[in-house]
């Protein structure tokens, strides 16, 4: 037969298991994003600008081509494209270029580029000094513009590494308040 003392202790550990699993939950995104950082898989990389000063020597003995992808999110009515696909540079070179993109709808939006590297293995040596990513990309409806993008392979880059795709996911975060505002429906809060 059962007693209550058995009844209670099952319903705490059912509760215990319950409140650990939902704090395991919350604490799986940031442990995955250490993970990546340290272990430099799923290509993701860092938002931060690179100051010219840190890119190292010219490697003019190597080459590296570098592929330039453009994805629009499932829901971004943007047209977006990299000025040119793909580049040969050395690494430590300094490379100037843009992606450029065009508001196709009839109403003002906020883009944001989301960066991703691979191999994953050349994340950390891709170096950006000035990207789009860094900011949010407003655009009035039917605007088009060349967004810069800066950046330098580091001559640390492995030497097994030939070729590094660099791709742009670009996401619509316009508030709907804003978008309602910008085509004369209300006033900003």
């Amino acid at each position: 037969m059962n007693s209550p003392k058995n009844h209670k202790r099952t319903v705490t550990t059912l509760v215990l298991g319950c409140v650990l699993m939902f704090g395991f939950g919350f604490a799986l995104v940031p442990l995955y994003d250490v993970f990546c950082r340290v272990t430099g898989l799923n290509g993701k990389v860092d938002l931060v600008p690179v100051h010219p000063d840190k890119l190292g020597q010219v490697d003019k003995t190597r080459q590296v081509k570098l592929q330039l992808v453009a994805i629009n999110n499932e829901t971004m009515p943007w047209r977006f494209k990299p000025e040119k696909s793909i580049v040969e540079l050395s690494p430590g070179e300094m490379y100037q270029t843009a992606y450029i993109a065009r508001n196709l709808t009839s109403g003002f939006m906020i883009a944001q580029a989301v960066p991703s590297v691979s191999p994953s293995e050349a994340a950390p040596f891709l170096n950006k000094i000035n990207c789009f990513c860094f900011e949010r990309q407003p655009l009035l409806a039917l605007e088009e513009k060349a967004m810069p993008l800066v950046l330098s392979v580091s001559p640390e880059l492995p030497e097994h590494i030939h070729t590094i795709t660099l791709s742009y996911t670009l996401f619509d975060i316009t508030p709907e308040n804003e978008q309602v505002a910008a085509l004369g429906g209300g006033s900003l809060r």
